[in-house]
C-alpha cells in the first residue's frame, strides 16, 4: 500500500500540496505535525500534516519528506478547521493563515549553506571579481551562509554569483534546517561536594585567605544559603558579595563553586492572585444576570455599557465562572497599550493563570504561551491579547470577550488573512460551544443591528459606576473665537480657562489631536511649493523632535529643509497641527506643568506604553497629549478635562464610516473624564458646532446617531444591509494598473450588474511608488455569499492567466471596514 500526505505550507497556495511517506511515517504521524519538506527546485519549508490518503498527485511525481520535526500535534483540529473558516470567508490561502498564526520560531527557516570542493583546483584566473571573493573566504572557513556572502560581496543579488561557481562545481550547496525556539536557561551556582564537610570548608576559607575578593564571594554565598533554602542565581551572588564576573569564573574553575542551568519562562507574573472580585453594585448585578440569562438562549450576547460603567467588573465575574468550570477565557482587546493596564488589573485576580499574547512580544515568548496552551497548563487559563491571539491552539474554549468590540484596529489590513477579530471570534466560539460577549459603549452599527434583529442578545448598562453624571460636553465655536481673536495658538480662551481651572484644583487633563507629528504640511509663503514624499503622492510631515520630514505612508525621511526648493526663499511655514505642536504650545502655556505625548513616535519599545501610562496614573504627568490610542478604553482615576483639538478632520473624511467612527471616537474620548467621584468636563472645538454628530456627541445619544446612520446605509446600500469586498490593484507601471482595473471592473460587471463600483484612484494613489486602484463589490442581503465568492475566484483565475496583467498585485479585501 502506498500512502500519500497532503501538507499545509506557509505560503499563498491554492491547494494542499502532495508528498510520499512510508507506512511507517504514514502510522506515526498525525494531522497538526510539523514536518519539514523539500519545495521547488532547493527550499526546504516547515510544513503542517494535513490528511494522509492513498491517492497520488495527477499534475506531479510527489517527493518524500525530509524529516518530522514532532511527536506530538502542535496544532488542534479545531484550530484547523477555524483556519480553514478564515482562509475561505476571507479568501486567501490557509498557508497564509498558518504564517500568521503560528510564532515565527515555529517555522523553521532553510538556511542554504555553501562549501568548497576540495576535489577540483581551481586558478584564480578562471574566477570573475566575486566569485573570486567567495572562493577566497572559503579558504578562511569551511562554509559561509547566503547572509554572510551578501556581506562580503555588498550587495543584494548574490545568487547568481553563486550558482555560477556550482556550475563551475567549485561550491556544494546543502539546505540546513535550524530550530529557532531557545528555552531560556538561568544559571545558577552552589557550593561543590568536595567543600561541603566542615574540615574542607576550613581549608578552602585559609586558602582563600589570600584572595580577599574570592573570599568574599564564598562567604556571601553563606549568608544567602543560610537565610533562604531557594537555589542562588549567579546574578543574584554577583550583586550581594559586589564580585566581578571574572572572580566567580575563577571560583568556578578552581572547582570550588559549581554552576548549573534550569529552563525558565519568559514571561512571569508577579500578581499575587488572591484579591476578592470586587462585589457588583446592582445596575452591574442586573447585567450580570441578563447576561447569563441571554447566554441560554444566543450564544453571542452584546453588552453595551456607557463609559466607566463598570463593564470590567461584569467581565472579571463572568471569566471567575469558567474558570470554576475548567473552561478556559480569551479576552481579545484592540490595543496592546491597553493589554498593560488590564494585565495588571487582572492579575490581581487570577495571578498566574494568566497568559499574555500580542505582536510587541519575542518570537521565543509566543511559544512558550503556545506550548503552555497546548498542554493546558495552569499559566493559560485565561489569554489576554490583541487580535492575533484568536488563532492559538485552546483546549477547551468557555467564553470569548470581545472588549471595545467597534474598533477597527480588529481588522487586519496587511497581510493577509485579512481577517476581523469580531467575526473570527464569533466563528471560533462557535466551533468550541462556546460563548461570545461583545463589549462597548458605542458599538458598531453591525453589531448593533444584529442585536436590534435578535441574532444577538443585548444588554444595556446606563448608569456609570458609583453614579457619576455622564462628563458634560461643551462645542466651542472656533470660526466665532477666530474672529474675535479669542485664540493663542490652537487653544480656544474657554479651553485656557478650563485647563488652568483643573489643574488649579489638581487634577489631570486629556487632551486629543488624531495627527502625530508638528504638522502636516510645510509650505513656502511665496511661491506655494510643498515638500512631497517621493515615494507616495502626500506631502512629507514634519517631526520636530528630530527636526526632519516623514512620510507616514513609507517611513521616508529628509532632514528639515532651510530654505523652499522652489524659489530658494527662506519663507517655509507650516500648516495645520499635529500631537508635537500641541505639547509645544501646552508647555508654553503652562510651563511648570509636566506635559506628556502619547502616539506612535513615543510608544515604540515594547515597554513604551506602560512608562507612559504608569507615570500618567501615578500623576506624574498632569497633561497627556495623544492620538486615538488615547480613547482606547484606558482608566485613569484623576482625568477631570478632556479636550478635543479639532473634531471637523475626523468628519471630513472621505469614507461611508467617517460619522460613525467620529461618534465613536469622541464618545470614547469624553469617557476619559470624570471616572470617580466628579462629574468631568470636555470640551471639543469645531467650525461647525452645528453638525449633527457633534450635537449627538454632547447630549450622549447613541440610538438617534444609529437611527440616522442606519437610514443612510438602506439609502446608499452599505453594511450592514449590503456586504463589501474591495478589490485593490498595485503595480508600479499607472497604464498598467488602469488596464488592469478596468478589464477586471468590466468582467465583474458582466455577472454583478450595477453592484460594482469603480475603478478608483484612492485619496492616496501611489504609495511606495505603487499605484493603487480600488474596485468596490456591494452585496445585496439576498445574494449568496459562497457564489459571489466563487465567480470573483474564477474572474481572478482569468485576470491572472492573461501574460501582461501577472505582474499587478490583486488584493481581495473581504468586509474591508
Amino acid at each position: 500500500m502506498i500512502y500519500f500526505l497532503d501538507v499545509i505550507l506557509p505560503i499563498p497556495l491554492q491547494k494542499a500540496f502532495t508528498y510520499h511517506i512510508t507506512e511507517a511515517e504514514a502510522n506515526f504521524l498525525k494531522s497538526g505535525m510539523r514536518i519539514a519538506v523539500p519545495f521547488g527546485k532547493s527550499k526546504i519549508y516547515t510544513a503542517l500534516a494535513y490528511k494522509i490518503h492513498n491517492n497520488p498527485p495527477t499534475a506531479y511525481e510527489p517527493k518524500t519528506i525530509h524529516q518530522i520535526l514532532d511527536d506530538k500535534p502542535v496544532v488542534t483540529e479545531t484550530q484547523l478547521k477555524h483556519w480553514e473558516w478564515i482562509a475561505k470567508y476571507y479568501m486567501c490561502s490557509v498557508g497564509e493563515v498558518m504564517r500568521a498564526a503560528m510564532p515565527n520560531a515555529f517555522i523553521l527557516e532553510s538556511e542554504t549553506i555553501i562549501s568548497k570542493n576540495d576535489k577540483i583546483e581551481v586558478k584564480d584566473s578562471e574566477l570573475k571579481d566575486d566569485e573570486f571573493l567567495i572562493y577566497e573566504a572559503l579558504h578562511h572557513q569551511s562554509s559561509l551562509k547566503i547572509n554572510d556572502v551578501v556581506s562580503i560581496l555588498d550587495k543584494k543579488r548574490v545568487l547568481p554569483v553563486i550558482n555560477g561557481l556550482v556550475e563551475k562545481g567549485v561550491l556544494h550547496l546543502q539546505e540546513e534546517l535550524y530550530e529557532k525556539y531557545q528555552p531560556k536557561l538561568v544559571r545558577y551556582i552552589k557550593l561543590h561536594s568536595d567543600h561541603k564537610s566542615e574540615k574542607q570548608l576550613q581549608n578552602l576559607l585559609e586558602e582563600l585567605s589570600r584572595a580577599p575578593k574570592q573570599r568574599e564571594v564564598i562567604l556571601a554565598l553563606f549568608t544567602m544559603e543560610g537565610s533562604s533554602s531557594e537555589p542562588i542565581k549567579v546574578s543574584e551572588l554577583a550583586k550581594r558579595s559586589g564580585a566581578s564576573a571574572t572572580i566567580i569564573k575563577t571560583l568556578i574553575d578552581k572547582g570550588v563553586l559549581e554552576d548549573y542551568h534550569v529552563r525558565t519562562d519568559r514571561v512571569q507574573f508577579d500578581g499575587e492572585g488572591n484579591a476578592d472580585a470586587k462585589i457588583l453594585n446592582e445596575a452591574q448585578q442586573q447585567a450580570f444576570n441578563e447576561i447569563d440569562a441571554c447566554f441560554k438562549t444566543k450564544s453571542v450576547t452584546l453588552l453595551h455599557g456607557v463609559t466607566s460603567s463598570g463593564k470590567t467588573e461584569i467581565y472579571v465575574q463572568l471569566i471567575q465562572k469558567q474558570l470554576d468550570l475548567g473552561k478556559q477565557v480569551l479576552y481579545l482587546l484592540p490595543e496592546i497599550a491597553l493589554t498593560t493596564q488590564l494585565v495588571q488589573r487582572l492579575q490581581d485576580y487570577f495571578g498566574e493563570k494568566i497568559a499574555v499574547f500580542h505582536s510587541r512580544y519575542s518570537g521565543n515568548e509566543r511559544v512558550e504561551v503556545w506550548n503552555n496552551m497546548l498542554n493546558n497548563s495552569e499559566k493559560a487559563q485565561v489569554i489576554i491579547g490583541a487580535r492575533s491571539s484568536l488563532l492559538l491552539p485552546f483546549n477547551n474554549l468557555g467564553l470569548i470577550i470581545v472588549d471595545e468590540e467597534h474598533e477597527q484596529s480588529y481588522k487586519q489590513f496587511d497581510p493577509a488573512p485579512r481577517y476581523h477579530a469580531r467575526d473570527a471570534a464569533v466563528v471560533l466560539a462557535n466551533l468550541h460551544q462556546a460563548k461570545t460577549l461583545l463589549g462597548s459603549a458605542t458599538p458598531s452599527l453591525e453589531t448593533y443591528f444584529n442585536a436590534s434583529q435578535g441574532k444577538y442578545g443585548l444588554v444595556e448598562l446606563n448608569t456609570r459606576y458609583n453614579n457619576v453624571l455622564m462628563p458634560d460636553i461643551e462645542l466651542v465655536d472656533l470660526a466665532d473665537k477666530y474672529k474675535r481673536k479669542r485664540m493663542k495658538g490652537h487653544f480656544s480662551d474657554r479651553l485656557i480657562e478650563e485647563m488652568t481651572e483643573t489643574l488649579e484644583q489638581g487634577f489631570q487633563i486629556i487632551l486629543f489631536q488624531n495627527r502625530r507629528g508638528f504638522s502636516p504640511i510645510i509650505e513656502c509663503t511665496t511661491c506655494g511649493t510643498s515638500p512631497q514624499c517621493p515615494n507616495c503622492d502626500v506631502s512629507l510631515t514634519y517631526h520636530q523632535y528630530r527636526d526632519q520630514l516623514r512620510c507616514h505612508y513609507c517611513g521616508y525621511s529628509a532632514a528639515m529643509l532651510k530654505s523652499c526648493q522652489g524659489c530658494g526663499n527662506a519663507t517655509l511655514d507650516t500648516k495645520g497641527f499635529g500631537t508635537e505642536q500641541i505639547e509645544e504650545e501646552v508647555k508654553a502655556l503652562f510651563p511648570e506643568k509636566k506635559v506628556a505625548r502619547m502616539d506612535l513616535d513615543t510608544t515604540r519599545g515594547k515597554y513604551g506604553f506602560e512608562k507612559i501610562i504608569t507615570s500618567f496614573e501615578q500623576r506624574e504627568v498632569d497633561i497627556l497629549v495623544g492620538t486615538q490610542m488615547l480613547t482606547k478604553g484606558l482608566d485613569f482615576r484623576h482625568v477631570k478635562l478632556v479636550g478635543i483639538m479639532n473634531a471637523d478632520n475626523l468628519l471630513n473624511f472621505p469614507d461611508f464610516r467617517a460619522h460613525e467612527r467620529s461618534y465613536q471616537l469622541m464618545a470614547q474620548v469624553s469617557g476619559r473624564a470624570g471616572r470617580t467621584d466628579l462629574r468631568g468636563k470636555v470640551l471639543i472645538q469645531t467650525y461647525n458646532p452645528h453638525h449633527n454628530i457633534l450635537q449627538q456627541v454632547s447630549t450622549n445619544s447613541f440610538k438617534d446617531m444609529y437611527a440616522e446612520q442606519l437610514n443612510d446605509r438602506y439609502n446608499y446600500k452599505y453594511p450592514p444591509i449590503y456586504r463589501l469586498i474591495k478589490i485593490t490593484f498595485k503595480h508600479k507601471d499607472y497604464n498598467r494598473v488602469n488596464l488592469a482595473a478596468d478589464w477586471y471592473a468590466k468582467s465583474l460587471r458582466q455577472v454583478f450588474k450595477a453592484n460594482v463600483l469603480g475603478p478608483e484612484f484612492p485619496p492616496v494613489s501611489r504609495i511606495r511608488n505603487l499605484y493603487l486602484k480600488n474596485i468596490l463589490l456591494k452585496i445585496p442581503e439576498k445574494q449568496s455569499l459562497s457564489k459571489t465568492k466563487a465567480a470573483i475566484i474564477k474572474i481572478d483565475n482569468s485576470f491572472n492567466a492573461v501574460k501582461d496583467f501577472r505582474p499587478v498585485r490583486v488584493i481581495l479585501n473581504v468586509d474591508n471596514y
